[in-house]
C-alpha cells in the first residue's frame, strides 16, 4: 500500500464517524439516517442470518420488495429471475439508478456473531454447503433501503425518476446481464446515471474510497485441455507427455503480461489449477489447466485471450503433438466486464462527499483487479449512461488499529471471518447514495 494512502487511512481510523464539522450544510440526511438506524440494523441482522445463494434470492427479494412498495415505489419482481426493480417518478429530470446486490456465498460462517448464519444450501456444484454473506451484500441491501427511505423523505429536493434495483447473482458475474436481457432498460426507464457501492475489507469503517476511470477488471475464466499420448513412465519415448507440455504452456503464459502487454497496461494471467495423472509410473494422456485472466480494456482482454490460445497451440506443435490432439482452449461464457467510473461524474460526487464527510474520510485509492458485474449497466449504453461505484470501509476501528500495529491480521472479503462494522458501513453508504442521487436530480437553480 502506498505510504501516502496508508498515512491517510491511519488518520481516518481516528476520526469520529459522526462528526458534522465537515458538512457543507445541514440537509437532514444524516439525522434521518441516524433515526432509521435501529430499523436498518434489524434488517441487516435478518439478512445476515438468512442468506441465499446466487439466483436463489427469492425470500430476500420478497421482503425487500415489500418494503419498497410500502415506501410508494412501483415494484416489479422476478426481473432477471430473482431481481427487483422499484421505480419512483417525481417530476421532470434525469433518471438515476441505484443498485444493490443480494446473493451470498457458499461459505461456512465462523464470525461468532450472535446472528451468524446457520443456513445450508446446494449451489450448482451439487455439494451442500453453509451459506454466508461473506462479501457484505447484506450491508449493501440495508444501505439501499436506508437511501430509499431518505430519498422518499426528501423528495421535495429532487426532480426526476429514481430506479432502484436489487440484482441477483453478482458472485457469478451473471445477475446484471440477466436483468438487462430481461428488459431492464426497455421495460423500465433507462438511467442517465448508475450508482452503487461495495463494502471494503481493506479500509477502516466509514472511509469512502474511489478510483476514477477503470476501477475493477475484466474477469475471464479459461480452461485448457492439454492432450498427449499416454504410456509407461519407464518408457517416455513412446509417449507424448501432456504434463511436460502443460508445464511449458504455464511458463510461456508468463510472458504475455511481461513481454506482450504494454508495461503501462495492467493485466493478470494466473494458472489456478493444474490437474493430470493418477499414478507414479503412468504418463497420462491429458492434463487440465484452469486460468483466471484480468484486464481493463477490451483491447488488452483480446490480446491476452488470443495469446493464451496461440501459446497453447504453438507449444503443442513444438512438442510434436499431432493436429488432431492440439490443446482445447475454452473461454467460459460468464465473462465479467471491467467497471468504469466516469471521471467527471466521479469528481463531482466526490467533491460533494468531501464537503459532506470531510477530506480525511474520502480518499482516491488504487484500482483493483477484482471483478464486479456492475459494469454491465454502463456497458449496455455507454453513450447514454454515466456510472460510479465507490467503496465504504468496513474494518472495525479497533481491529484496524491493531492491524496497523502488527498485532492482528485482517480477514478479506469472502473470508468466513469477515464481520464488518455494519452500522458504520450502512450509515455512511445510505447517506452517500441518497446525497448523490439528490445532487444529480436537484432542479437547476436550486
Amino acid at each position: 500500500m502506498h505510504k501516502q494512502l496508508r498515512r491517510a487511512l491511519v488518520a481516518t481510523a481516528g476520526l469520529a464517524l459522526w462528526s458534522t464539522a465537515a458538512m457543507a450544510q445541514d440537509d437532514g440526511l444524516r439525522a434521518g439516517v441516524a433515526e432509521d438506524m435501529p430499523e436498518l440494523m434489524a434488517l441487516y441482522r435478518d439478512l445476515h442470518a438468512n442468506p441465499e445463494l446466487s439466483f436463489q434470492e427469492t425470500e430476500t427479494a420478497a421482503k425487500l420488495a415489500a418494503r419498497m412498495r410500502a415506501l410508494g415505489f412501483a415494484v416489479t419482481e422476478g426481473v432477471g429471475r430473482t431481481g427487483v426493480v422499484a421505480v419512483m417518478r417525481n417530476g421532470d429530470g434525469p433518471t438515476v439508478l441505484i443498485r444493490a446486490d443480494m446473493d451470498a456465498l457458499p461459505v461456512v460462517e465462523q464470525t461468532g456473531l450472535p446472528f451468524a448464519s446457520t443456513v445450508t444450501a446446494t449451489p450448482a456444484t451439487g455439494v451442500e454447503t453453509g451459506v454466508m454473506h461473506a462479501c457484505g451484500h447484506d450491508t449493501h441491501m440495508a444501505a439501499w433501503i436506508g437511501a430509499a427511505q431518505q430519498l422518499v423523505d426528501h423528495r421535495d429536493e429532487w426532480s426526476g425518476t429514481l430506479v432502484m434495483i436489487l440484482q441477483p447473482a453478482e458472485e457469478l458475474g451473471e445477475g446484471a446481464l440477466a436483468m438487462l436481457e430481461d428488459g431492464l432498460f426497455t421495460r423500465f426507464p433507462k438511467p442517465d446515471y448508475a450508482l452503487a457501492f461495495h463494502d471494503a475489507a481493506q479500509f477502516p469503517a466509514g472511509m469512502i474510497g474511489y478510483a476514477p476511470g477503470y476501477a475493477l477488471a475484466n474477469v475471464d475464466s479459461v480452461d485448457i485441455t492439454v492432450r498427449g499420448v499416454g504410456g509407461h513412465g519407464a518408457y517416455p519415448q513412446t509417449t507424448k507427455d501432456p504434463i511436460v507440455l502443460a508445464s511449458a504452456i504455464v511458463m510461456k503464459l508468463q510472458t504475455l503480461v511481461s513481454r506482450e502487454l504494454s508495461p503501462l497496461e495492467p493485466g493478470v494471467v494466473t494458472v489456478g489449477s493444474f490437474r493430470a495423472g493418477s499414478k507414479h509410473n503412468v504418463i497420462s494422456d491429458e492434463a487440465k489447466l484452469q486460468l483466471t485472466v484480468r484486464s481493463y480494456t477490451d483491447e488488452s482482454r483480446k490480446l491476452l485471450l488470443d495469446g493464451i490460445a496461440r501459446i497453447a497451440r504453438g507449444e503443442a506443435i513444438a512438442s510434436g503433438i499431432p493436429d488432431d490432439k492440439l490443446p482445447i482452449v475454452t473461454v467460459e461464457d460468464n465473462h465479467t466486464p471491467s467497471t468504469y467510473n466516469d471521471p467527471g461524474l466521479t469528481q463531482s460526487i466526490m467533491d460533494g462527499f468531501r464537503a459532506r464527510f470531510g477530506e480525511d474520510r474520502v480518499m482516491q485509492v488504487p484500482s483493483v483487479m477484482g471483478g464486479e458485474d456492475f459494469g454491465q449497466f454502463r456497458r449496455a449504453a455507454p453513450d447514454d449512461i454515466e456510472s460510479l461505484i465507490f467503496w465504504v470501509g468496513g474494518v472495525p476501528q479497533d481491529e484496524w488499529q491493531a492491524a496497523q500495529a502488527g498485532d492482528a491480521t485482517l480477514p478479506s472479503l469472502h473470508s468466513p471471518f469477515w464481520a464488518p462494522d455494519a452500522e458504520a458501513v450502512i450509515a455512511t453508504a445510505a447517506e452517500a447514495l441518497a446525497a448523490s442521487a439528490i445532487d444529480l436530480m436537484r432542479p437547476r437553480g436550486s
